[in-house]
């Protein structure tokens, strides 16, 4: 049964009408529970990310400013959140979710993060509500203890995931793939080693098309023994900030889809939720908990 990580300290107080739907992280955790989709003790708390491991990806200097709690205000207006104590507590929170989903799916051969995704996070700068790169943290763990030797990254946020970009630019175990709304944030891109830019507005068919005729030639060529898998589900058409219009379903059917390569190739997946900004939290969360129900049934 798939372990999935998640703890109180994955939400914290935000300005009142702030943006950013924090209560979505709490909401999945009850909604996979009333739903009967996980049953209590496959949920742990992954505690807090050690920080040799945080180190291996972002720069001493930007680690000590989160944790001291001295970024400038241009740094704070970029990242989008407002600092705090329990801001740097939910970061690495929300990193180590990730990386010992990394450590449990080699066991299980897939793990879950019920927060994470935190792609425009970069070496030196947090940006978009992304304060540290739980992704691009836990695949450096994975290598630099031998445990993968070529990761893939398949980021399908509507949002392109530029830091993770940026991150792995001169990294060849790692290779990243991002499918994400041209016209969109962050304004200026990164180089991902497959970036696929979708036209604004395009619905459930040309996008499973197009992933279908994307990612398993995308698997063959890379090889990898590890897949990190990015499943924002802000590429929903209630969501406020993405520009394309899939139904739920839609969603699901990708989910279904990158999971369903994966067991096939007999491929560990660790998956973080990303991002999602529709104007009703139940529209988020339950898009979020298909991807949950999809990972029991190909997995559980």
């Amino acid at each position: 049964m798939p372990c999935l990580a998640t703890s109180d300290r994955y939400v914290l107080d935000l300005p009142a009408g702030h943006r950013f739907p924090i209560a979505k992280y709490e909401l999945i955790h009850q909604q996979l529970l009333w739903q009967g989709i996980a049953p209590p003790t496959d949920f742990y708390d992954p505690g807090l990310c050690p920080e040799e491991d945080l180190l291996r990806v972002h720069t001493v200097e930007y680690w000590h400013k989160v944790r001291d709690q001295q970024l400038s205000a241009a740094e704070v207006r970029r990242l989008g959140l407002p600092q705090s104590e329990r801001l740097v507590l939910r970061s690495l929170s929300s990193s180590a979710g990730t990386l010992q989903s990394a450590r449990h799916a080699l066991r299980d051969g897939v793990a879950l993060n019920l927060a994470g995704g935190t792609h425009h996070a970069f070496a030196d700068r947090g940006e978009g509500f992304c304060v540290f790169n739980d992704i691009a943290i836990a695949a450096m763990y994975l290598l630099h203890h031998g445990l993968a030797q070529q990761v893939l990254i398949v980021d399908l946020d509507v949002h392109q995931g530029d830091g993770t970009a940026s991150l792995f630019r001169h990294e060849p175990r790692v290779f990243t793939f991002s499918m994400h709304a041209g016209a969109n944030y962050p304004l200026r891109k990164e180089q991902s080693d497959l970036d696929v830019e979708l036209p604004l507005g395009m619905t459930d068919e040309a996008y499973l098309a197009l992933l279908r005729d994307t990612l398993p030639g995308l698997i063959d060529h890379v090889q990898p023994d590890f897949i990190f898998f990015q499943a924002g589900v802000d590429v929903l058409a209630t969501d406020k900030l993405g520009k394309l219009a899939l139904t739920k379903d839609g969603c699901r059917q990708r989910d279904e889809f990158v999971l369903g390569l994966c067991r096939q190739h007999r491929l560990p997946v660790a998956v973080s939720m990303g991002g999602g900004y529709s104007e009703r939290i139940g529209d988020i969360v339950d898009a979020h908990c298909n991807t949950f129900q999809v990972a029991y049934e190909l997995f559980g």
